[in-house]
């Protein structure tokens, strides 16, 4: 499976950006083993976007048109569903098995357009609280990653 992390705002250096080049590395190791064959990124700049449910809409509009077409895709808004991670890892085998394309879309600061919502498979939730949408980049990325690791039985996973 391929999959997309699609995004509102542009991840510049620094923190999260130095995560994810990490787990984007380290799931090079481990995520052909568990059937993930690649991993990418697309951006919608927020700061041409405008602000309000108009900007929510068209930035969503704008992922939309840059992810993979007939992918699963997966929208995270704090109303979705909640996974532990090894649930989270069987549930993104299964979807590998039934989809050659999958993509996580992340909202900007006001979040997804409903349009979008109704559109996904599936929505996760990375927990109750509230994250910034770049560490939410880097969060997702180690959970791919882990889930990697969960699927070909590597130690970096711990019980």
């Amino acid at each position: 499976m391929r999959i997309t992390i699609g995004a509102v705002g542009i991840l510049r250096g620094g923190p999260e950006h130095d995560l994810i080049a990490h787990y984007e590395k380290a799931l090079k190791a481990t995520g052909t083993k568990a059937g993930i064959t690649a991993l990418s990124f697309v951006e919608i700049d927020d700061r041409k976007v405008a602000k309000g449910p108009h900007g929510v809409q068209s930035a969503s509009e704008a992922l939309l048109q840059k992810i993979p077409k007939d992918c699963l895709l997966v929208a995270l808004d704090e109303g979705g569903q909640t996974l532990s991670s090894k649930d989270f890892a069987a549930r993104l085998q299964a979807w590998g098995r039934d989809h050659r394309d999958i993509a996580f879309i992340i909202g900007g600061a006001d979040g997804l357009s409903d349009q979008l919502k109704s559109k996904a498979g599936f929505t996760l939730s990375l927990g109750l609280a509230t994250w910034p949408h770049m560490l939410a980049r880097a969060m997702l990325t180690e959970q791919i990653y882990r889930a990697s690791t969960i699927l070909c039985g590597h130690p970096y996973h711990r019980e």
